[in-house]
């Protein structure tokens, strides 16, 4: 696992969402998720900060961390891309959207582009089978997917990144 050097900025941030939640080790997976949604990940230092200020053992927080798919200890990019593999994606295409994914964005599952924008995963079941395949890109959902539609799907979330 690669070291990252927390700043002292990034170090309050942590104890302040610890503090919100009274450092009470029964609110682990609260913290880690509000930890998570202000750093975009959870790294080995974080975690051992968080053990730190709840008083438990690193251990504990790596066991959660690890358990929860949720959690990610590698950093995400900007623009998280997710294709649904659950029966109905897959029987329908979504291996396929999933490799012109990684072929076009030149990653693979669990990697991230070099100028951080995307990064590519896999999920079990989105809980959309009926819009089979499906990918989600961050918190926008496309469905009835072709492999024909991941470059247009690319091509417009690098077009929006450049206009803001």
């Amino acid at each position: 696992m690669e070291k990252i050097c927390l700043s002292e900025r990034r170090i309050d941030e942590i104890k302040t969402i610890c503090r919100t939640h009274h450092n009470d080790p029964g609110e682990l997976i609260n913290i880690l998720h509000d930890t998570q949604n202000k750093l975009g990940y959870l790294p080995k230092q974080v975690q051992e900060l968080i053990a730190l200020e709840l008083g438990i053992p690193a251990s504990r927080v790596y066991g959660v961390v690890s358990f929860y798919s949720f959690f990610t200890m590698t950093p995400k990019g900007k623009y998280p891309i997710s294709v649904c593999m659950g029966t109905a994606c897959y029987v329908r295409g979504g291996e396929k959207v999933l490799d012109e994914f990684k072929r076009l964005l030149n990653i693979d599952v669990g990697g991230t582009t070099p100028d951080g924008l995307f990064s590519l995963d896999s999920l079990r079941c989105v809980g959309a089978c009926g819009l089979a395949p499906v990918v989600m890109v961050g918190p926008r959902v496309y469905g009835r997917l072709k492999v024909a539609d991941v470059k247009r799907i690319i091509d417009e979330v690098t077009a929006h990144e450049q206009e803001i």
